[in-house]
């Protein structure tokens, strides 16, 4: 197995949870002792589905200590980061494709106090983001098309895992390598092995009979 530098974390992604229990989602994954909840933020224009904005995580955020994890599938992230910022998000991941100022804004993430990431489909080559790879704590490799929860894992996105893994360690960058869609204790071991610490999982979560067990493979696998 290719080795990482941090520690692994699965984050249960509240898509998945029950939307009209979205609190209760949150605290299933405190029950299941998970330190980090991942939130997809949906505008119908950058992706085809509408999720929830920062409202939500204002809410979400007294009654849990979790790590929000923020997702923007955004056509526009760069107006939105001070906001889901004031509602709680401490780490922000937006997509480089869309047309924006994508290294500004992650110096705007960076400078309200949060982590910040960059994103990119399936079709988008790893070389797109090499150059931020400095710039980011996080890279957040989608496995499906993003857009909707529950869709197959895609296999082809392994060999782009393992270019991330190499570059971290080549150029002895720290950032975290994230991987969303699909992902379960059987698909995020292969993604582990090519050098993922982050396991994005929503279907596969919620729907664990074990949720704590499901997780303990992944980060112990």
């Amino acid at each position: 197995m290719s080795t990482s530098p941090n520690v692994p974390i699965v984050a249960p992604s509240l898509l998945a949870a029950n939307h009209g229990r979205l609190a209760e989602g949150c605290l299933a994954a405190v029950a299941a002792g998970q330190t980090w909840l991942h939130l997809d933020i949906m505008d119908g224009h950058f992706v085809p589905n509408l999720s929830f904005g920062p409202q939500v995580l204002a809410d979400l955020r007294p009654l849990c200590g979790l790590f929000f994890d923020t997702h923007l599938m955004l056509a526009n992230p760069d107006k939105y980061v001070e906001a889901f910022a004031r509602a709680g998000a401490q780490q922000i991941s937006i997509h480089i494709e869309p047309e924006y100022p994508v290294a500004e804004t992650l110096a705007r993430i960076r400078g309200l106090g949060l982590k910040c990431g960059i994103a990119l489909k399936p079709g988008t080559p790893a070389a797109a983001v090499e150059p931020l790879l400095g710039k980011v704590d996080n890279v957040l490799v989608m496995t499906v098309e993003p857009g909707f929860g529950g869709q197959k894992f895609d296999h082809a996105m392994l060999p782009k895992i393992a270019q991330f893994a190499q570059w971290r360690a080549e150029r002895k960058l720290a950032y975290r390598i994230e991987v969303d869609g699909g992902v379960d204790d059987e698909t995020g071991l292969l993604c582990k092995a090519q050098g993922a610490d982050t396991f994005v999982c929503g279907t596969a979560f919620y729907h664990a009979p074990d949720r704590r067990a499901f997780a303990a493979r992944l980060e112990n696998g």
